[in-house]
């Protein structure tokens, strides 16, 4: 099967959706932010469910949301925990290339102020450092292709990810 469309993977704030959207648009591509798609599902924001229904919860809407997407020449932006679930990275993978956005550790401390109110999936006790490295590990074994953002405007990662896909 050919691969129609483009999975951007990432930790929160890499630009997934920005880069998304416009990478969209440049390419004639349609677009999906699957944090939306989460949201409608549920009739709440992300930081609802998961003050509601924990980590665990949250982690299985995020999954059955992921596999409920069946699209066509669509970019697919997708939660920075989307990766927790390899059945979900699997069906993606399907008719996808998945890009990982890649931010440095001290970029993405930097740019991580909301946690709480961005529906950040941090488990109990564990620090951003933790997350940081066990998602690394995950991106990094789900991408078929990664963009370094280091020193990168959006457009530079737009530009970057374009040259990548052609």
């Amino acid at each position: 099967m050919e691969k129609s469309n483009v999975v951007l993977i990432g930790m929160p704030t890499s630009g997934k959706s920005t880069v998304g959207v416009i990478a969209a648009k440049i390419l004639g591509m349609d677009f999906v932010d699957t944090d939306i798609v989460i949201q409608q599902r549920e009739g709440a924001r992300l930081c609802e469910i998961i003050e509601e229904r924990g980590i665990e919860g949250f982690l299985e809407c995020e999954k059955q949301a992921l596999l409920s997407i069946d699209v066509k020449n669509t970019v697919i932006a997708t939660g920075g925990s989307a990766v927790y679930s390899k059945e979900a990275m699997e069906h993606l993978k399907n008719s996808s290339v998945v890009v990982y956005l890649k931010v440095e550790k001290e970029e993405l401390f930097k740019r991580l102020k909301e946690v709480k109110e961005r529906g950040v999936v941090l488990r109990n006790g564990e620090t951003l450092e933790e997350m940081y490295y066990e998602r690394v590990k995950l991106y990094e074994e789900f991408a078929d292709l990664t963009i370094s953002e280091e020193k990168a405007t959006i457009e530079d990662t737009v530009r970057r990810l374009i040259a990548e896909l052609k």
